[in-house]
């Protein structure tokens, strides 16, 4: 005897929700307009004002709608594009040897070594430390006369130099000094410049390294064990494992590290200025004068609102750019 088939079930009727979000609507706009306002006012608003300013010639005041000119006059202009050779040396010294020190000492504090809380906060402080005070600091160790770095390089027995006077590159001092010949046109970026990015890299790792150690948290130790159990040796661990399940942190540590290296703004001003004595910011001869710190001058210097708001502009777009190419290399080796 077949059973007799029970009479299907309707589904139950979908949900009408749409009526529930039009009631919610106004309640999570009321508690997004503080936010709202606040960017707009502070970031939206600035940001177009100063491409207005950019098309016109304006000094004190509007002088007339000139269009596209200073931009063009930027690209003209050779210390346009001094000062942002200057900023990408910065850039390129100063993101991967942070991050490359950075990693390197959050792996060791990662460890089990004793007082680990206290190494921790030690590498922290510089981050919290005043900008200006560190600078300070670090101008007197770059003295040429009674600076520790010269002390430290007369024990083997390199003579002293004059790291933030100097406007000659890196290279073309390290060629002289071993006696090899050196075309001008590769001599670096300025001993002047690379004396500040010491001061850069050694502000920003304690920050680094908190980010990574984040990071390094996060990972399972269970595919360490795993690995362990298979053999793996330490340089397997941390290559196969440790740097692809925190490809995330690099990713984000990469794209803030390289905006921070192009607005860079507090150590070149203070210690430019303070060595180089009656000289304008990003002193001497201009070898320290990166992108921001040019825009200073040009505003505050010459007096040139709209040219200064136009290599604003500019710079607004190359780092805009660089944080896209970023991002989309970035889906190459960033595991999520």
């Amino acid at each position: 005897m077949a059973l007799a088939q029970l009479p299907a079930t309707a589904p139950p009727p979908p949900r009408k929700r749409s009526g529930a979000r039009l009631r919610n609507l106004p309640a999570a706009l009321l508690f997004l307009a503080p936010a709202a306002v606040i960017i707009g006012v502070f970031h939206f608003f600035p940001l177009f004002y100063a491409f207005y300013i950019s098309l016109h010639r304006w000094r004190l005041r509007n002088q007339g709608y000139i269009g596209l000119e200073n931009y063009v006059t930027a690209l003209h202009e050779r210390q346009f594009w001094t000062s942002f050779l200057n900023t990408a040396w910065f850039a390129l010294i100063t993101v991967p040897v942070t991050m490359a020190a950075a990693l390197l000492l959050a792996y060791l504090l990662f460890q089990k070594v004793r007082f680990l809380g206290i190494f921790r906060t030690i590498y922290f402080l510089p981050y919290v430390t005043s900008a200006v005070a560190a600078a300070a600091v670090w101008a007197w160790v770059f003295s040429p006369r009674n600076g520790l770095a010269n002390e430290f390089l007369g024990r083997f027995g390199i003579g002293p130099q004059r790291w933030l006077q100097e406007p000659r590159g890196i290279f073309d001092l390290i060629s002289q000094g071993i006696g090899l010949p050196w075309p001008g046109w590769l001599e670096g970026p300025s001993l002047a410049l690379v004396a500040i990015t010491v001061l850069q890299i050694w502000h920003n790792l304690g920050f680094q390294i908190v980010i990574f150690l984040v990071g390094l948290g996060a990972v399972s130790k269970e595919l360490y064990e795993a690995a362990r159990v298979d053999g793996a040796g330490e340089r397997q661990l941390f290559v196969r494992i440790t740097l692809p399940m925190i490809s995330p942190t690099l990713f984000l540590i990469a794209v803030i590290s390289t905006i921070d290296a192009f607005k860079v703004f507090t150590p070149i001003y203070q210690m430019s200025t303070g060595a180089n004595v009656g000289s304008r910011p990003g002193g001497p001869l201009g070898t320290t004068e990166t992108s921001v710190v040019y825009i200073l001058n040009q505003i505050f210097g010459s007096v040139r609102y709209g040219y200064g708001a136009a290599v604003a502009m500019m710079l607004f777009v190359v780092i805009m750019s660089l944080t896209l190419f970023q991002s989309y290399i970035s889906r190459r080796w960033v595991r999520y």
